[in-house]
């Protein structure tokens, strides 16, 4: 296939620094990569590298349609394991990016059980507490919490009905008491979450229509939503966490939800994607199987009243 020869080229070379290098990469001779260049750019009506005697660089041209050009290759990879894939099950590589405490305390032991499914998936885990880069990091899909404000991105549900909560240990509780209203949260000891580099420290809370706003102080803060939890069950202060992070604890006894009949602000939780041509069957399974265990896992409660 001319175009997809085209494409490989443009992609080895760009990615070995040189076409002589590609062309040993792809087994063809130097001078049949070079045909195949040009005859690329002499489709497209422009210059892909600026060529010198001793080097060559890709133009401005040459960068936009690289991305395209892998994107494309990436596609036709994802298309051709799936077919040889038969009933094998999912194949390849899937990275993705997760925040820290739901990654170790739930995901881990999830994909665990998607791997029996899918034994020749290939799992790579990141995990941290900053939005990742999908642009500029070797990640497939992120999952994210929170409404999506990047509208470049593609944004798949895993589960939108989500709220964030507050929470403490009843040992904390019986030592300090309880807020009666989230007003109350002035006079408490917060464990902060810093994100951005910025401390969270304002927590939103609704009722019907009333909303309220609190800042909050507190000793402790962290930039890692794990240690924020374990600081909560340790009885150190008050924490505002995605139910999802807290579930397990809460139904455990090890912490309890505050303000019954308030309400936190929301977290959705989407699987984020750069392009939608990446969205492959890889992501579609991933996501569907999240949907389904974030459902169980979250339950139907009305968790403003536990």
């Amino acid at each position: 296939m001319q175009g997809l020869a085209e494409l490989k080229v443009l992609v080895r070379t760009a990615e070995a620094g040189s076409l002589s290098a590609a062309a040993r990469e792809l087994d063809i001779s130097p001078a049949a990569a070079s045909l195949t260049l040009k005859r690329l750019e002499s489709r497209l009506g422009v210059r892909l590298f600026a060529r010198s005697t001793r080097q060559q660089r890709l133009t401005v041209e040459g960068e936009r349609y690289l991305e395209a050009a892998r994107l494309a290759l990436a596609a036709l990879d994802e298309g051709e394991r799936a077919i040889r894939g038969g009933q094998q099950g999912l194949a390849g590589v899937l990275l993705l990016a997760a925040p820290s405490d739901f990654g170790r305390s739930v995901l881990l032991g999830w994909l665990d059980e998607l791997r029996v499914s899918h034994p020749h998936l290939q799992m790579h885990l990141l995990l941290n507490d900053r939005p990742n880069n999908l642009f500029g990091e070797p990640v497939d899909v992120a999952l994210r919490f929170g409404v999506p404000v990047d509208s470049t991105l593609v944004a798949l549900p895993v589960l939108e009905a989500h709220h964030r909560v507050a929470c403490a240990s009843p040992a904390y509780l019986a030592r300090q008491g309880e807020p009666a209203s989230p007003q109350a949260l002035a006079a408490h000891s917060a464990i902060i979450y810093q994100r951005h580099g910025r401390p969270y420290d304002v927590w939103r809370f609704s009722r019907g229509d009333e909303v309220c706003e609190v800042k909050v102080h507190g000793d402790y803060r962290s930039d890692d939503g794990e240690v924020a939890r374990r600081w909560a069950l340790a009885g150190h202060g008050i924490v505002y966490k995605a139910w999802l992070d807290v579930v397990t604890d809460v139904r455990a006894g090890r912490l309890r939800v505050l303000f019954a009949g308030w309400q936190g602000e929301p977290a959705p939780v989407y699987l984020m994607c750069p392009h939608r041509v990446q969205v492959s069957e890889r992501v579609r399974v991933l996501q569907a199987f999240l949907r389904e265990r974030c459902t169980s896992l979250a339950g139907t409660q009305d968790i403003r009243a536990i």
